[in-house]
């Protein structure tokens, strides 16, 4: 039941012009991930359900005044009729807090920390997809200027925040920040790419996550010891992170060189050349990862201690199929 109103709630926001109908999809979304995200029961679990839930309400209040304040201007409740600045940017925000674009992504890694990681898989990709429709559709009614900045804040603080953290979640969490302000900065401008920049993104986090539940890994402690239970998932991964930290020969590589690109051709290098070099600070924890699974290795001692050898529960052909997706898929360009 809950999963089908997880579809469900997304696919009622995708299909709908009318603003209580992409509310109404939101909250069902909403309500149907709260169970999943509190079903361990554990403390950490439901704080982080509790975190998540107080935001998203927040924001769909946001969202219902924003409409409504909208409506009573212009007398129409659809999507296309965002003529008044203040409620555009209302719904902006709105969506922002959503999905945890900078400056409304405190949320975002303190929610991660507490997940189960497959929780934190639906949670950093299916729950972006409804905001970011939203956000795609009103796109042209909003301030290009507030978009650019969300963007490049998102980028820096994505980069920024993951620095100094230990934990696997929390760094996915910021690189999920980072990547939404890939999304958004080219958003005006070509909307394509944004999906095109989503779509690599959750086939990337996927085979991030999914990797991290096949070795059961939450620290990067953890990570050291991978090489010795299974040596070509560990090489995979590296490969993985450094997709994510966006590096030529793979598929990560494709989203931001066309964003680049199209920053350019739009005579914005100064942007341009703030996001490349926000992208650096992502690639600085990515690379931490693949230093600590794949440099580590014997002869060197780990200080960590060695995980049993488990016989493996989860089946293989996902992480396989997001594994080489996120490799290979760069001649698609």
């Amino acid at each position: 039941t809950l999963l089908s109103s997880l579809g469900l709630g997304t696919t009622l926001t995708f299909a709908s012009s009318h603003w209580l109908l992409a509310w109404m999809g939101l909250e069902i979304n909403t309500l149907a991930i709260i169970p999943l995200m509190a079903q361990h029961h554990h403390p950490r679990a439901v704080e982080a359900t509790t975190k998540y839930f107080l935001t998203q309400a927040t924001a769909a209040a946001m969202i219902l005044f924003a409409s409504t304040t909208n409506a009573w201007i212009t007398g129409a409740w659809d999507m296309n009729s965002l003529s008044n600045p203040i409620a555009s940017a209302m719904i902006l925000a709105a969506l922002a807090l959503k999905i945890g674009l900078a400056p409304m992504h405190f949320w975002m890694p303190e929610v991660m920390q507490g997940l189960d990681l497959l929780t934190g898989l639906v949670l950093s990709t299916w729950q972006k997809l409804a905001p970011l429709a939203l956000i795609i559709q009103t796109a042209q009614a909003t301030d290009p200027l507030l978009l650019t900045v969300l963007g490049m804040m998102c980028t820096l603080m994505g980069g920024w925040g993951g620095l100094n953290q230990t934990q696997l979640r929390k760094i996915l969490a910021y690189s999920s920040i980072a990547h939404m302000g890939w999304m958004v900065i080219v958003l005006q401008y070509a909307p394509q790419l944004t999906l095109s920049a989503l779509l690599t993104y959750i086939f990337m986090t996927s085979a991030a996550f999914l990797t991290l539940k096949a070795s059961s890994a939450t620290k990067i402690g953890t990570l050291a010891t991978i090489w010795s239970k299974s040596p070509i998932l560990a090489t995979t991964t590296a490969l993985v992170l450094l997709s994510l930290g966006g590096l030529p020969p793979l598929t990560g590589f494709m989203p931001k060189w066309l964003i680049l690109q199209e920053l350019a051709k739009q005579s914005l290098p100064l942007v341009a050349t703030v996001m490349a070099l926000a992208a650096l600070l992502s690639l600085y924890f990515y690379l931490r990862l693949c230093y600590a699974m794949t440099l580590t290795i014997s002869p060197n001692t780990t200080t960590s201690t060695t995980p049993w050898r488990v016989q493996a529960t989860q089946a293989s052909f996902p992480l396989a199929l997001a594994t080489v997706m996120t490799l290979g898929l760069l001649p698609v360009t």
